[in-house]
């Protein structure tokens, strides 16, 4: 029986490592649009969760400080495959575009690519995901008209107040008007999700997340290494981001080029590359750390910045299904799912569509995009070279 289930799990950890790869071989677009290719292939393609358990993963990773898309990615490696899925879906989804901008670190500040016709191509294959992810997920997570209603302040508000706290502020408000007028209703059935890690552990990654953030500025004064000082200062970064991976960029400006560890123009030439590859955003420590210390420091970087996401992730999951399950807290739940979709419009508009579509040729490639994607029910894959060469011929014209 053993060596069964170790067979069991091997192909489970293959599978992960070789869907998350191509994930993040191919997720353009933000984290945003990420959600969306997370939605298509987890949930539409290979049915590891339901539709209920993928909306409550993202609610989760909302309410955490760090990059949403990587902890619903961890959180699904996680839920499929225990700790060590989690780190495999991380990794499989990180390191292209880790390994990309490394290698951009020597290129980009002489090289121009973005103005590129391949990559506005590629910001029109977010538009397309991000609008069929919505379109998906708004069926169930806003039924009614009360629903629909709570989504509709929540895009109002983060439209109309953009900063980093907004986001968060929209979510609470939403927990506390679902806790109000859904608390009496009771769901169909209890949701019921696999958290192969004990509680214990979890309260270990938690303990450690705070001790880190205390800790790394005491040795950074104690020790004056630049490399502690590095981790520290990207630890720091992705602790405190709310509101998705563009949130991380000023912080990450603010801790590196005012102390001239980077230029500004450097650190701009990194931005555009961190655009111009696939993956999580928060990548773009990656292509800091190269600049600063040659590739060693771009995985030191890599490695401290995306620290407090796992840790999080890993401290709140066991956690949450025993809360998404109390009668107290499913209406919260239900309201934070219905602001959601409120917000996930919101970074349609902005900055996904606003970036975008800019003339109407652009528009109509959204649409033969967002058609082969919903309707023709092709690859995202497809849809992504799709793009790339239709933004090409786009430049031309």
């Amino acid at each position: 029986m053993k060596p069964a289930k170790s067979n069991r799990s091997m192909k489970s950890l293959l599978e992960i490592l070789f869907v998350s790869t191509r994930l993040g071989l191919t997720s353009f677009g933000g984290p945003t649009a990420h959600l969306g290719y997370f939605h298509e292939e987890y949930v539409r393609r290979k049915k590891w969760m339901d539709e209920k358990s993928y909306a409550d993963l993202v609610a989760l990773a909302q309410f955490l400080p760090g990059p949403a898309s990587s902890q619903v990615g961890i959180g699904i490696g996680v839920m499929r495959a225990g700790v060590i899925g989690g780190i495999i879906s991380f990794l499989g989804f990180t390191l292209p575009s880790v390994i990309a901008l490394i290698l951009f670190a020597g290129l980009l500040t002489t090289t121009d690519i973005g103005n590129a016709g391949w990559i506005h191509g590629l910001k029109l294959v977010a538009v397309a995901v991000v609008a069929h992810a919505i379109i998906g997920m708004a069926k169930n997570l806003t039924p009614d008209a009360t629903r629909k209603t709570i989504a509709l302040f929540a895009l109002i508000g983060t439209l109309l107040w953009q900063s980093a706290w907004t986001q968060v502020g929209v979510i609470l408000l939403a927990a506390l008007v679902g806790f109000l007028l859904f608390k009496q209703q009771e769901s169909t059935e209890p949701a019921k999700s696999t958290f192969p890690i004990t509680k214990r552990v979890s309260a270990i990654c938690l303990v450690l997340f705070a001790g880190l953030l205390v800790l790394l500025p005491i040795l950074r004064e104690l020790t004056g290494s630049v490399w502690v000082a590095m981790i520290d200062s990207f630890y720091r970064s992705g602790s405190l981001v709310f509101g998705g991976g563009h949130v991380v960029l000023p912080l990450l400006e603010q801790e590196f080029v005012p102390t001239g560890w980077i230029s500004e123009e450097s650190f701009l030439a990194g931005y555009g590359a961190t655009q111009a590859v696939p993956g999580p955003l928060f990548t773009f420590a990656a292509y800091i750390g190269t600049v600063m210390k040659g590739w060693q420091g771009g995985l030191v970087a890599t490695f401290a910045v995306f620290l407090p996401a796992f840790l999080l992730i890993l401290g709140a999951l066991p956690f949450w299904d025993q809360l998404r399950n109390n009668p107290e807290v499913k209406g919260a739940i239900m309201g934070v799912n219905a602001a959601v979709i409120g917000i996930l419009i919101a970074a349609l508009y902005t900055p996904i569509w606003t970036s975008s579509v800019l003339q109407p040729t652009d528009f109509a490639l959204a649409a033969v995009l967002f058609t082969m994607l919903a309707y023709w029910k092709l690859s995202p894959w497809m849809v992504v070279v799709a793009g790339a060469v239709g933004g090409m011929v786009l430049s031309y014209l």
